[in-house]
C-alpha cells in the first residue's frame, strides 16, 4: 500500500511537469506568455487534485 505522502509528492512533482508542458503549448499557441502562465495555473490547481483522489482510488484497489 502507497503511502498518502508519497502519493501527494508523486502530484506534485508530475504536476510540475504536465502544467510546463501546457504552458509552453499554449504559449506556442497564443504568443501570449501571461495567458499561458494563466491557463498552466488554472490547469495545475485542477489536475493535482483531480490527480491525487485518482491516485487514492488507485491504491484501494486490490492486486494480483
Amino acid at each position: 500500500m502507497e503511502s498518502k505522502s508519497r502519493s501527494l509528492i508523486k502530484a506534485v512533482t508530475w504536476r510540475i511537469v504536465a502544467t510546463l508542458t501546457t504552458m509552453l503549448i499554449a504559449w506556442l499557441l497564443v504568443g501570449d506568455v501571461t495567458v499561458a502562465l494563466s491557463i498552466g495555473a488554472i490547469e495545475f490547481i485542477a489536475k493535482f487534485i483531480i490527480y491525487y483522489y485518482h491516485e487514492r482510488a488507485w491504491d484501494r484497489i486490490r492486486r494480483g
